[in-house]
């Protein structure tokens, strides 16, 4: 059995390195009451609101991501690169991909959500989803190879078929897609295409609510469907994916839409572990939480981010969203809860406080839902505020620049050169 160095402290193990598990160890570096271990089966932190744009080709993996390593240098963090299998509570002990185990005092889930496809397992095979940088290589590499299949294709249905796309999922992830996919179409399809100009291409985003991003304002939605019909995205409303076979989307209200691709932005289902009673299960799979972010049923396991959910926040009685600034906000305050602990003083109860929502839409319309909605922004000042607020929210300053270097150039050009194929497990080309 391994534990960390530094065995005077109390062993916490945190699994996952995402929003809410970077700010719970971004709070306790340097402590004197901790040592902290880090487990994730990638080596590097990423952005997730902004893999679509590494999908669309707008951004390169390593503006958006930055290795653990290099975060944690110094900072008297310890990192595993491993998955977890399962959790022995009984004996404070987790057991990692990698063959080995850790034993731990506290343990923190931070392990976030994965795609919900809703007990559709052919849909997870045929769709292409977006949690992961290889999510958005991929994505990226097969979008591009069906562009040059359509090159070269001669049937005119065949053809129409490849370059048509179904978004399912109308909120920011499916509405954000759609507007990068229908600015390619205009902009850079025909320069970098030309057979491909004068073919129809189709985007539709499918949605079952009545309005696109359904948790903002009035005000958001329709702006958001009128920005998207101008690009010439066709928005379904009230209508679902039942089914993707054959090149063929099956929606709800009977119609069928022949496309080569579908992105599926329906939803999220929180990761789950061996080792955690269903009693302490709620709906979304999610760890059920007391105001302390505490795993119920459990003294020295926490859960924090899309994995958790909490019933005590009066604002929030069905639980926080499953969004970047609330697992944010649990990891700082369950970090300072420890320390508080440590220290033998009180307590404090997590409460969210909503900074707002926001979507961009193409290359020049964002909108934002500030302050619990009572200020909203759209066209240019929604844009600065989206851009700004990424910009900062980026976890290190080397990726800030590389970032606004890249929306720079997409912004003035309206393009970018990175739209490439990289094959792994290929080392070497034949023709």
């Amino acid at each position: 059995m391994e534990k960390t160095n530094n065995t005077e402290k109390k062993q916490v193990v945190v699994i996952g390195g995402g929003f809410a598990g970077l700010n719970f160890v971004k709070n306790l570096f340097h402590n004197k009451y901790y040592a902290v271990t880090v487990v994730d089966k990638n080596n590097y932190n990423y952005f997730t609101p902004l893999l679509y744009q590494v999908a669309t080709s707008f951004l390169e993996p390593s503006s958006i991501s930055y290795p653990f390593r290099k975060l944690f240098k110094k900072k008297d963090v310890s990192f595993r690169m491993a998955g977890l299998l399962r959790v022995d509570t009984a004996a404070n002990k987790v057991y990692l991909s990698d063959g080995g185990e850790l034993h731990y005092d506290v343990l923190v889930f931070a392990a976030g959500s994965k795609t919900n496809f809703f007990g559709n397992d052919g849909l997870r095979h045929s769709t292409f989803s977006l949690k992961g940088i290889d999510d958005a290589l991929y994505m990226r590499n097969e979008l591009i190879k069906t562009l040059e299949r359509a090159v070269i294709e001669q049937d005119p249905i065949e053809k129409e078929r490849l370059l048509t796309i179904v978004i399912a999922g109308g909120g920011p992830t499916g509405v954000e897609v759609a507007g990068m996919l229908a600015e390619m179409r205009k902009y850079i399809l025909g320069h970098d295409y030309p057979e491909l100009k004068n073919t129809p291409t189709e985007i539709y985003v499918v949605d079952g609510a009545p309005y696109l991003l359904a948790p903002m304002s009035d005000k958001t939605h329709k702006a958001a469907h009128k920005e998207l019909e101008k690009l010439g995205v066709h928005v379904k409303l009230n209508t679902r994916v039942k089914s993707y076979e054959n090149d063929q989307v099956h929606l709800s209200d009977g119609e069928v839409i022949e496309a080569k691709s579908l992105i599926w932005a329906a939803g999220v289902i929180a990761n789950s572990f061996e080792g955690i009673s269903a009693q302490s299960i709620g709906k979304g799979g999610r760890m059920i939480t007391d105001a302390f972010n505490r795993v119920q049923g459990y003294e020295n396991v926490y859960a924090i981010g899309d994995i958790s959910i909490q019933f005590t926040d009066s604002a929030y009685p069905d639980g926080h969203p499953q969004l970047a600034q609330p697992a944010i906000q649990q990891g700082k305050s369950l970090a300072k809860n420890l320390l508080r602990m440590a220290k033998g003083q009180p307590l404090k109860p997590f409460k969210y406080f909503d900074r707002g929502d926001m979507a961009i839409i193409g290359r020049q319309f964002a909108v934002a839902d500030l302050f619990k909605h009572k200020v909203h922004l759209g066209g240019l000042l929604g844009l600065l505020s989206w851009l700004f607020i990424h910009l900062v929210s980026l976890v290190n300053y080397n990726n800030r620049i590389k970032t606004l270097y890249n929306w720079a150039v997409a912004y003035t050009t309206r393009d970018q050169a990175l739209r490439m194929i990289f094959r792994s497990g290929n080392r070497e080309n034949r023709y």
